[in-house]
């Protein structure tokens, strides 16, 4: 499998994970937050040909930097689930108001569901409902590579917070019982924050997971 993965520290103190994930040429930006210089250099050191900025959820410090980006690269796509689409051009719905800020991006290019797929190069990317920290969190998992893009659903022995205006504690915990821990060991949960993981790990550590029906 040709998947190239880098993950960039953005979002300055929120510490977002921002991965560009690249089949060859092709590339993905999931995730921009604010401060993308980095990024934006390896891309094009690379020869990268970016398609489409990956959102996992709308909040505002995953989607702070996709201005940055969508100016940096003519014709890019904004791609995030159905249910976060509104999100995006709302300061009070992607929280960016409680910063003092006004992130408005107008309406992504395109929307997805869960169960739909997406192509980059010759990778398949299914999409996964992981809906709870947000209204509309999804995760991006390639089965030939072993990585899934997880965004803030679960982290190394943690979870997405369920305080935020359209969480749902109930339903996070079961889309990661259905939808992550229900794929194979080995694969690697890329995280919206902190470390990377595996399923296998956080089946067996997660505090957050034992005694939740998991």
């Amino acid at each position: 499998m040709s998947v190239d993965i880098t993950t960039f520290v953005t979002g300055g103190q929120f510490m977002v994970n921002t991965v560009v994930v690249a089949d060859a040429g092709p590339c993905w930006i999931v995730d921009p937050g604010e401060g993308c210089t980095d990024v934006l250099d390896h891309v094009r050191a690379a020869q990268r040909e970016p398609k489409a900025i990956l959102l996992t959820h709308g909040h505002a410090d995953h989607i702070a930097g996709a201005g940055e980006v969508r100016a940096a690269f003519e014709g890019i796509e904004l791609i995030c689930s159905a249910d976060d689409a509104a999100m995006l051009d709302d300061p009070a719905l992607n929280l960016s108001a409680l910063l003092g800020e006004s992130i408005r991006l107008g309406p992504p290019d395109r929307t997805v569901v869960p169960g739909d797929e997406l192509t980059l190069g010759r990778s398949t990317w299914t999409v996964l409902d992981t809906g709870g920290h947000g209204p509309g969190g999804v995760s991006y998992y390639c089965a030939e590579a072993g990585v899934a893009l997880v965004g803030d659903s679960v982290f190394a022995s943690s979870i997405g917070r369920t305080d935020w205006p359209g969480s749902d504690e109930r339903r996070l915990l079961r889309n990661i019982r259905e939808n992550i821990l229900s794929l194979p060991g080995p694969t690697r949960l890329l995280t919206g924050h902190g470390p990377e993981t595996t399923v296998a790990v956080e089946k067996a550590t997660n505090p957050f997971l034992r005694g939740a029906g998991i």
